[in-house]
């Protein structure tokens, strides 16, 4: 129990919920610390990512032909695995 304890003092106890419109991150004794919307823009060509969350929201339907903005899960599953990651 001790033990236990002591292990306590140096983690937090997180959980991340990766939802089709939005992507939250809680925090125990914190609460919600992040809430933004599931969207990533990344360079066509290299795969780089530009932008996430609310400013990737942003350019859906606004990036250059080089960009392309995406929600990686649909119905609730990850649908983009290396972009979600």
């Amino acid at each position: 129990m001790l033990f236990d304890w002591f292990l306590g003092l140096f983690s937090n106890d997180m959980a991340i919920d990766l939802g089709t419109s939005t992507t939250l991150a809680y925090i125990k004794g914190q609460g919600i610390i992040l809430r933004e919307p599931s969207v990533v823009a990344i360079l066509k060509d290299t795969g780089k990512v530009m932008a996430v969350g609310s400013d990737a929201k942003r350019m859906l339907g606004r990036t250059p032909a080089n960009i392309v903005a995406i929600q990686p899960m649909r119905d609730g599953v990850i649908a983009d695995f290396e972009i979600t990651e």
